[in-house]
């Protein structure tokens, strides 16, 4: 695979539209989910064999936490990718909610070509927004195809337009993903999410 492109970026700060800000992450603290590498590596390749079929030409790694799956489901597929720095919460504390707020950064360079088929992923759907700043920026390239994926989606997307085209773990609760630290809370119960046989993908409209 190519080396990944290195975009120059500015900081624009955004309400999405298309993103609804009632939406709250939900949270039933029944325990911490640990996602381990091998499941993480197995999930990434469940989505890029799904995603195969598209023929997806680019894929679009929101940063941070997307970028792993981007660069492993990129090489699966021999395609290059692309970074857009986009972040909904203030910090990685747990359980966190939702502000509408999505802090983004726009690349001021190496948008992708019109006409180009575009896969953007991410580790986590928490609400949609992120997701929702991320495909509106890119709609204007005019993309020839427009989807995307999540390692991981809360349950409070249930019903919403903003569920993913595809995704690996419906969850309630926090992740913590295998490039961040662990649990600052050690009395706060911990399971680890096991490696998956098979993904999810959202009904036709």
């Amino acid at each position: 695979m190519s080396k990944a492109r290195e975009d120059t970026v500015k900081q624009v700060r955004t309400r999405p539209a298309a993103a609804d800000v009632s939406v709250h992450r939900v949270f039933d603290h029944g325990c911490i989910w640990l996602l381990g590498e091998d499941a993480f590596t197995r999930a990434a390749d469940l989505i890029a064999d799904h995603e195969r079929s598209y023929q997806p030409e680019l894929v679009v790694g929101i940063a941070r936490g997307g970028l792993p799956l981007a660069r492993r489901v990129a090489r699966q597929l021999g395609v290059e990718t692309v970074e857009v720095a986009a972040r909904h919460n203030a910090s990685d504390a747990a359980y966190l909610q939702a502000t509408g707020q999505v802090e983004w950064a726009e690349p001021a360079a190496h948008l992708p070509a019109a006409g180009a088929r575009l896969l953007v992923v991410d580790d986590i759907c928490g609400t949609g927004a992120t997701l929702a700043a991320v495909t509106s920026l890119l709609t204007r390239c005019a993309p020839a195809m427009l989807r995307t994926a999540a390692l991981c989606r809360n349950a409070a997307t249930d019903g919403t337009a903003h569920v993913p085209d595809v995704w690996v773990w419906r969850l309630r609760d926090w992740v913590v993903f295998p490039w961040e630290p662990p649990p600052r809370d050690r009395s706060e119960p911990t399971a680890a999410l096991t490696v998956p046989e098979r993904l999810s993908v959202k009904e036709p409209q």
